[in-house]
C-alpha cells in the first residue's frame, strides 16, 4: 500500500514538473486578447525562458504553436505540419535559413489567427527540412500588424 502511495505521488510530482516545463516554454497556450469599440484587436505575449515569443494559435482553423520571427519574410510551416494542415504546395524556389540554402514551397494560407487576431490571405512557405511542429510567424503576417514590446510583453495590435 505504501508502495503504491509513493508510485502515485511520483507520478504527479512528475505530471507537475512537466506541466511547469511546457509553460517555461509556452506561456501563452491560450492567448487572450480584447477588441475594444473602434473593433482593434490587441493581444498580448509574455516572453518564455529562452526570451521568444511562443503562442498557440490557429491556421485555417487548425490548432498550431508559433514561435514569432521577424527575421523571417514568410510564415514558414514544417512539410510534416504542413501536410497534417492540408496546405498545398505551390511553386517551388529557393530560400536561405539559418541552415543555409533550401528549396521551399509558395503556399496561401486562408486564415492564420492569435486570441482575437485573424488576418486572411497570408504568404507562406513550406520548408522540407524544417524539424518540430512550431511555425515561424513571419513578416508576411507581422507586418499587418502594429508591435509594442515593453519588458517582457509584446502586444500584438491589428487596428484595421
Amino acid at each position: 500500500m505504501i508502495f503504491t502511495a509513493w508510485l502515485l505521488m511520483l507520478g504527479m510530482l512528475a505530471f507537475g514538473f512537466e506541466s511547469i516545463l511546457d509553460w517555461q516554454m509556452n506561456p501563452n497556450t491560450r492567448p487572450e486578447g480584447s477588441v475594444d469599440a473602434q473593433g482593434t484587436r490587441e493581444v498580448k505575449l509574455r516572453r518564455n525562458r529562452a526570451g521568444h515569443y511562443v503562442a498557440n494559435g490557429r491556421i485555417n482553423g487548425q490548432s498550431v504553436t508559433f514561435l514569432l520571427d521577424t527575421g523571417a519574410t514568410d510564415v514558414a510551416v514544417p512539410r510534416q505540419l504542413a501536410v497534417r494542415l492540408g496546405l498545398e504546395k505551390g511553386y517551388a524556389s529557393r530560400s536561405r535559413t539559418a541552415n543555409g540554402m533550401v528549396t521551399t514551397w509558395r503556399t496561401m494560407l486562408d486564415e492564420v489567427g492569435i486570441g482575437p487576431i485573424r488576418l486572411e490571405n497570408i504568404r507562406a512557405s513550406i520548408l522540407p527540412n524544417m524539424p518540430g511542429n512550431e511555425v515561424l510567424l513571419g513578416m508576411s503576417f507581422l507586418k499587418r500588424l502594429e508591435l509594442a514590446q515593453k519588458g517582457d510583453s509584446l502586444t500584438l495590435r491589428q487596428t484595421d
